[in-house]
């Protein structure tokens, strides 16, 4: 129990919480563009291999910092002691947290539909979400320094994943892709409300706060602009605006880094073809 007592107590290590555009967020923003960049100029093909090696090594990485995240917050340190504390909102299935799971899945099944439209969900939806999160992040630094290098970490993979996607061509830069990764991301949002209902029925969210998606209509409303509509609009109303709010943002950001790597790739070889 000592031995336990000592791993979390170093797990648990605290420092400065970073800032928003400060020098840690704004180096670990920087060191996931040039990962991606450096990715791109080395395995500019789109290798097969080479691609599924990396979506298992993301996942993999970003596994193990939510493990890490889930032992820190779910383990307290008391007198001595290790005390089981869970505290139910970091459960690990938020929107960013979908990612991890699909380039996992993505990265042991054959390349066929299922595999494909898991990376069109990684090339745009999880770009989308990375890249909202990298460029704005309030309320993901805390003062723990592992939490914070692990939340960059899987953050930053996201981008970096994306963007080697849709430039290495493994993911075609076309309008189909989109409208492949709407039913991924419309089974995350499923199994979310279905979380969110076990929560109601198991009164957890009489001690705690459970809002998977952020999407709960038994939690206050704390996603920026989705809050506000929640205030005022029925909630079936409220979810429409917010698949289809996710839906065209990650779409536009798509359509521009798709039309970016467009401009500067070299032409488009036989794995995009195959793709469609």
């Amino acid at each position: 129990m000592q031995t336990w007592y000592n791993i979390l107590s170093f797990l648990k290590t605290e420092a400065v919480e970073p800032v928003p555009y400060g020098i840690f967020h704004l180096c670990g923003l920087a060191l996931a563009i040039v990962l991606a960049v450096v990715l791109c100029r080395l395995h500019p093909e789109g290798d097969a291999r080479f691609t599924r090696r990396l979506l298992l090594t993301i996942a993999i990485v970003s596994l193990t910092a939510e493990l890490y995240r889930q032992i820190h917050y779910g383990f307290s340190l008391e007198d001595g002691r290790v005390i089981w504390d869970y505290r139910w909102y970091i459960f690990p299935f938020q929107f960013c947290s979908t990612p991890m799971y699909a380039a996992f899945i993505a990265a042991l099944v054959p390349r066929g539909r299922l595999h494909n439209t898991l990376c069109a969900y990684l090339a745009t939806y999880a770009l989308f979400a990375g890249s909202a999160v990298m460029l704005y992040p309030v309320s993901i630094y805390t003062e723990v320094i592992g939490v914070n290098i692990g939340t960059t970490i899987c953050h930053g993979s996201m981008i970096i994943l994306g963007i080697y996607l849709l430039y290495s061509g493994y993911v075609p830069t076309e309008h189909t892709t989109l409208r492949r990764a709407i039913p991924v991301f419309g089974v995350c949002i499923v199994i979310a409300m279905i979380l969110n209902e076990f929560a109601r029925i198991f009164g957890i969210l009489e001690d705690h706060t459970f809002n998977m998606f952020f999407i709960s209509p038994y939690c206050d409303p704390s996603l920026p602009v989705y809050s506000l509509v929640q205030k005022y609009v029925p909630y079936p109303f409220c979810l429409i605006f917010y698949v289809l709010g996710f839906t065209a943002a990650a779409g536009i950001l798509f359509w521009l880094v798709g039309r970016l790597c467009r401009r500067i790739r070299r032409p488009t070889d036989s794995f995009e073809r195959s793709f469609l």
